[in-house]
């Protein structure tokens, strides 16, 4: 072969090599493009997107405002539940409470005058007063610091007297939280308490009070065999 000949296969080569480089860069960009109907197609599902993220978003705030009034009931239900036991445990005498009331101090009588009488105060004297106290409207009482509550005991024990398991003795100091004058009146009406055990030479000594406290019941309320039923 002579040279024109090898010249005219190299650029006929060199033509055939550009032309597949060509093809080759069309491919890809082709390849790469996208197509008017595609680009139609996902504008449309764009739009169905913010669509349904301004439908999302207006749920969210939907279910977070009633999320928050969830919270708002939650919180003053609790406080009502609060507020009941609270009350359940000044009713059920653990809490220390103050307020008007009156003050009854009763003592054996003197020693001089145990000679012409054998009376003592006893357990059913005690809670002769105390009965007689409740019914005259008295929210809270105690016992020489004791607080006397459903659960109480007021037991002779002997030449003493047992409440709530303590042993106290006279003389017996009765606060009372309630009216005064109707707490009074109870005790002093004509023949009532007062006069009956003044009569057998008991000290009693009753004086009304703008505010006293009673102290709350110290022991601990267990129940062994009793079980609440629940009735749905």
């Amino acid at each position: 072969m002579n040279k024109s000949m090898y010249l005219s296969i190299g650029v006929i080569t060199m033509i055939l090599g550009v032309m597949l480089a060509v093809q080759f860069r069309t491919n890809r960009f082709i390849e790469q493009s996208v197509p008017a109907d595609r680009a139609q197609e996902l504008q449309v599902e764009y739009s169905k997107l913010e669509k349904d993220i301004r439908k999302f978003d207006r749920e969210i705030e939907d279910l977070t405002y009633k999320l928050e009034q969830a919270k708002k009931g939650q919180m003053q239900a609790r406080e009502a539940i609060q507020d009941e036991l609270k009350k359940a445990r000044i009713n059920a005498g653990l809490v220390t409470v103050s307020g008007p009331g009156i003050e009854v101090v009763m003592d054996n009588p003197p020693s001089q005058s145990r000679r012409n009488s054998i009376f003592i105060i006893r357990d059913v004297d005690l809670l002769r007063v105390v009965n007689e106290l409740w019914g005259a409207g008295a929210e809270a009482v105690s016992i020489n610091g004791q607080r006397m509550i459903s659960t109480s005991e007021i037991r002779q024990a002997g030449s003493f007297i047992n409440i709530n398991l303590e042993r106290i003795e006279p003389p017996f100091q009765i606060l009372a939280i309630g009216s005064p004058e109707k707490l009074k009146s109870a005790l002093e009406i004509s023949g009532g308490l007062a006069d009956y055990f003044k009569d057998l030479g008991i000290v009693v000594k009753i004086q009304s009070h703008s505010s006293l406290t009673v102290p709350a019941y110290s022991k601990s309320l267990q129940f062994n065999y009793a079980k609440a039923v629940w009735k749905g």
